[in-house]
């Protein structure tokens, strides 16, 4: 893996929730509790995740849960290691990265803007919930004052986040329905995702999934099979605990890790 990666005219990293999950974001067991002990206590809420759908009373009780939500996964972490180690591994060379993951782990760790494609969408953002516009809202600010100001898991009805443009109320700006805003911006990642490919899919490819699980295959783990099944000069390189696999048809242009990505990682940039 290490020698196609010296040698490739490209890479193409696509990364899913295993890669934060190596970098210590866990959504479960004790950085949960320590975070969200008293919404579990309350509402049987078991894992930060499944917290995302849960149906509160009030809007209140529901940005207290998510201004809480968003703080821990995006603002108050620093990048993780292995997204600093992957990024030091692709350093100088020509590089994206597809992701699923809304943490901004990636921008942390360092990664050119130009060079990511955040599918999913960013917790950092906020867009309407009607919605009336296909624009998104930078969310630090009000977070941060939700956050402060909660008591009991209620936030105060001042501090409610409103659509500037018709008042609406606002939700995070993630993937889990038909209303989903793609902005100007992400619809400019898109073009730079697919110029990407276009212009090497068809080279000394090599196509790095990590932590890529089998909720959204379509994103990347499909096309990465895809592009890897067409171009003989292609390496699909898989690295995921417990699920790192390859269809047989790529199976001779293929290397599949079982192993925590951290230290696949850190074992891969040693080798060089």
């Amino acid at each position: 893996m290490r020698n196609a990666i010296d040698d490739a005219d490209a890479i193409l990293i696509g990364a899913g929730a295993g890669l934060s999950t190596s970098a210590g974001l866990t959504y479960s067991g004790e950085r949960f509790r320590k975070y969200f002990g008293d919404f579990a206590d309350k509402y049987g809420i078991r894992d930060i995740y499944s917290g995302g759908f849960y149906p509160f009373e009030d809007e209140e009780s529901y940005w207290a849960w998510w201004s809480r939500h968003i703080y821990y996964n995006r603002y108050d972490v620093p990048a993780g290691k292995p997204y600093l180690d992957l990024l030091a591994l692709v350093e100088g060379k020509n590089y994206f990265v597809l992701t699923t993951n809304v943490d901004h782990q990636f921008r942390l760790a360092g990664c050119d803007k130009a060079r990511l494609f955040y599918t999913q969408g960013d917790y950092g953002l906020f867009q309407c919930s009607v919605p009336c516009c296909e624009k998104t809202f930078d969310n630090e600010q009000s977070v941060r004052a939700m956050v402060a100001a909660q008591r009991d898991m209620r936030v105060p009805s001042a501090l409610i986040p409103r659509c500037p443009v018709c008042g609406a109320p606002v939700v995070p700006n993630l993937r889990s329905d038909d209303k989903f805003v793609e902005d100007e911006g992400w619809h400019a990642a898109t073009s730079r995702y697919e110029d990407f490919v276009q212009k090497y899919g068809g080279g000394k490819l090599v196509l790095l999934e990590l932590g890529v699980g089998a909720n959204t295959p379509g994103i990347i783990k499909f096309p990465f099979w895809r592009i890897a099944a067409q171009n003989k000069n292609a390496l699909y390189c898989c690295v995921n605990k417990g699920e790192a696999f390859a269809p047989d048809a790529i199976a001779d242009r293929a290397v599949c890790l079982d192993a925590d990505i951290g230290e696949a990682i850190a074992d891969i940039a040693r080798r060089g």
